[in-house]
């Protein structure tokens, strides 16, 4: 689903300033200073859908970010720094900056997945076409196409359409097993689709549905485990599963569960 809209103003929530991060930024010395400088960020970000760009060919550098947003440069930089290590944002190599979060607070409910997941496509596309597009002076080359090239277009186009059809599938498979998607719960599981194959996903989902413990939480944390122990596809596991059995002396078929023992 596309969504060409520009937007003129965030939606944060009550818990905006009680996320990790914002605690974590808020904490430090002068947070409160970083904090207002990120909110600065994305409002400028706004109507160019989360990329900050003086115009398109000139990013801000932190002179220019200190006259815009009226903090000292000293903060600025310090603030970027911060930003960039909570992963607030990403600064491409031709200085363009993307404010990573800004999808959760624009926008109505039902396009979020679909924006968020066109707004890192967007992001991967402009990194590969700075390599071919960035001098060795660290200026834009005139030669540099406005648009990317259509074989790049169309892989992340197919990319794009396998992630919505195995989404589709792992929905339609939480539903039948476990009960109702909700926007939230949408987006957690589009997390791990990016982190884990969808056929241990679903071998996850069928788990808390064989033990008649049918919440997302209990999910949750077998998916984290997985993460946590880099098995990340149902071979992974198979071997996993056999060597856990060796090391407790038992057959492969005495392993019951999926890591939630």
């Amino acid at each position: 689903m596309s969504d060409d809209k520009k937007y003129y103003y965030l939606k944060l929530t009550d818990g905006f300033f009680d996320s990790d991060k914002m605690i974590v930024l808020e904490s430090m010395t002068d947070g409160y200073i970083y904090s207002n400088i990120l909110l600065k960020l994305y409002l400028r970000s706004l109507k160019n859908g989360g990329k900050l760009m003086f115009n398109d060919r000139i990013p801000f550098n932190s002179d220019m970010l200190s006259q815009v947003t009226r903090h000292h440069v000293g903060n600025i930089e310090k603030a970027m720094n911060i930003f960039k290590q909570l992963g607030l944002i990403e600064v491409l190599e031709t200085g363009a900056i993307y404010l990573l979060d800004i999808q959760n607070f624009i926008g109505k409910s039902s396009t979020e997945a679909d924006r968020k997941r066109e707004y890192r496509n967007k992001i991967e596309l402009e990194r590969q076409m700075s390599d071919k597009c960035l001098l060795k002076s660290g200026q834009m080359s005139d030669e540099c196409p406005d648009k990317y090239p259509p074989e790049i277009e169309r892989e992340i186009k197919k990319e794009t359409e396998t992630e919505k059809g195995q989404l589709a599938i792992i929905f339609k498979t939480y539903e039948e097993e476990i009960g109702i998607i909700t926007p939230i719960l949408s987006e957690d599981i589009e997390f791990y689709l990016k982190e884990l194959s969808i056929d241990l996903i679903i071998k996850a989902i069928s788990e808390a549905s064989t033990r008649n413990v049918k919440n997302w939480k209990y999910i949750k944390a077998i998916l984290d485990r997985c993460i946590k122990e880099n098995v990340r596809t149902i071979s992974d596991f198979d071997n996993k599963k056999i060597k856990t059995a060796k090391e407790s002396n038992n057959k492969p078929d005495k392993y019951e569960g999926i890591y939630m023992n």
